[in-house]
């Protein structure tokens, strides 16, 4: 851990990093208690940190969670990981709907966008951390496979910040 690195996450950092990443761990926690994980795609993450998806009310994800529950965003690739928790919404925004439907999504659902089922979700970003290796995925293979000739424990840095 550096203190540079602690400086240098940022919102915007944050932000950056989760626009790189094509899915993501969506965790809630059920009305009984139980930590559940869903693999879901972000379709649009704004300047404010939040992360935008379609689901539909009928999947093991929309029945756990409830309305402005505090969820969790996992986003991983070799060598970094972040973490960003936050708030769940449903949203009823037929425009942002429209926005953010594509073919991909479609198959999903029976009538399309005007399936009954469609529910847009808005996971508003409260908090980030980030754990990682310096130079990326080879960067950080490198640095372990060093580290593990060498005996030594790798290299990483890692920060938090307020989104």
């Amino acid at each position: 851990m550096t203190d540079q690195h602690e400086q240098d996450l940022t919102p915007e950092r944050v932000i950056e990093l989760m626009r790189g990443e094509r899915f993501v761990m969506l965790s809630s926690v059920t009305a009984d208690g139980k930590i559940v994980s869903h693999p879901m795609t972000p379709l649009d993450v704004t300047a404010e940190a939040d992360t935008w998806f379609i689901t539909s009310s009928t999947s093991g994800l929309y029945e756990t969670f409830v309305e402005g529950a505090e969820v969790n965003l996992s986003f991983a690739e070799t060598g970094s990981w972040l973490s960003v928790s936050g708030r769940i919404r449903v949203v009823d925004d037929r425009a942002k709907l429209e926005d953010l439907w594509n073919d991909r999504i479609g198959v999903y659902f029976e009538d399309g966008i005007d399936d009954p089922t469609v529910r847009l979700l808005r996971v508003d970003g409260e908090s980030a951390q980030f754990w990682g290796s310096p130079g990326g995925r080879a960067g950080a293979l490198l640095d372990l496979v060093a580290a593990r000739l060498k005996g030594e424990r790798p290299s990483g840095t890692s920060g938090t910040t307020e989104l």
